[in-house]
């Protein structure tokens, strides 16, 4: 990653269904805020609402963290989101369009990848899942 200050920041626990909606708004107004356009503000929110929402589906709580930073050359969003439920046995596998662990499309993922410039993931068997997603504003 890269050297970066944090300018504000908002925790936003993911407890039952209803927080996905929660984050997704308040993704959405951030993103705005920012200064990203309509597009931008939209990519945002879907990857967010896809990944807040495997928080809920998958490891039942988590949460997620909203954040506006800047670096020496830019300025934009970042979004963590933690849980501590399963993990994946296999990330790599995860990342493939069409993986799908039950119900799901198989695009969460892979999806949210495509729709920011940033995209890392830990994850650990029984010892959750982390995904960063950043989008920065253009220069």
């Amino acid at each position: 990653m890269h050297e970066e200050r944090y300018i504000n920041s908002e925790i936003i626990p993911i407890l039952e269904e209803r927080d996905v909606v929660i984050c997704r708004q308040a993704c959405r107004e951030w993103a705005r805020r920012i200064g990203f356009n309509l597009v931008d503000q939209t990519r945002i929110t879907t990857a967010a609402s896809e990944l807040a929402r495997n928080i809920h589906e998958y490891a039942g709580a988590g949460e997620v963290i909203i954040q506006e930073v800047e670096d020496e050359t830019r300025r934009g969003i970042k979004i963590t989101f933690q849980d501590q439920g399963p993990g994946l046995d296999d990330v790599e596998e995860a990342m493939k369009e069409g993986y799908t662990s039950h119900k799901g499309m198989g695009m969460g993922l892979p999806g949210s990848k495509k729709l920011m410039d940033e995209f890392y993931i830990q994850s650990e068997p029984e010892k959750g899942t982390s995904v960063t997603i950043y989008k920065w504003l253009p220069i």
